[in-house]
């Protein structure tokens, strides 16, 4: 059983090693996060640490996922700056354990970002993701809309160019 609850400024901080732990491992994994391997606990925590200030002041919100063994998943919203694009949202960093995968986490988290996209009245999301891999999968069985396909637009974490598929979603 896992419970998935929003992040505070005061919660992010306190889950920083968590995160963390579960940033290193999903790249050790090769999954494809915008990090390249070799990539430890210390690098991914201050990754970590260096979101505070958008978790502080809302322009990312932050869920995290715990179960038995600690964290085991996340998934954030990261709004735009402009005035013009505060309608509309992107999901980042989401991430399953590879303990907790094939539960329907992924699902739950991605549905939770969701949800709270709509309460906080956003009409429109988009994310990116490596192709042929199970979040596309994901995201294709959960509603969302593929407009493209980006040939070698990311490096797994090996350092080798990976397709990326873009979609969007419309909310409301």
């Amino acid at each position: 059983m896992h419970t998935i609850t929003r992040l505070s400024a005061d919660t992010f901080r306190d889950s920083v090693k968590g995160l963390a732990d579960l940033l290193a491992g999903t790249v050790a994994d090769g999954g494809s996060v915008g990090f390249l391997a070799p990539f430890d606990q210390g690098a991914a925590a201050a990754w970590w640490r260096g979101r505070q200030a958008a978790v502080d002041d809302g322009s990312l919100t932050m869920w995290a996922a715990h179960g038995p063994g600690g964290l085991t998943g996340t998934v954030g919203l990261a709004r735009g700056a402009m005035p013009a694009g505060r309608r509309r949202a992107e999901i980042v960093k989401l991430m399953v354990h590879p303990d907790a995968r094939g539960q329907g986490l992924g699902r739950a988290l991605l549905a939770t970002a969701e949800e709270a996209a709509v309460r906080a009245g956003l009409t429109l999301l988009h994310l990116d993701t490596e192709a042929g891999t199970p979040a596309e999968r994901l995201y294709l069985t959960a509603g969302w809309t593929r407009y493209g396909i980006v040939p070698g637009y990311a490096n797994n974490p090996a350092g080798v160019p990976k397709d990326c598929s873009f979609f969007f979603k419309r909310l409301g």
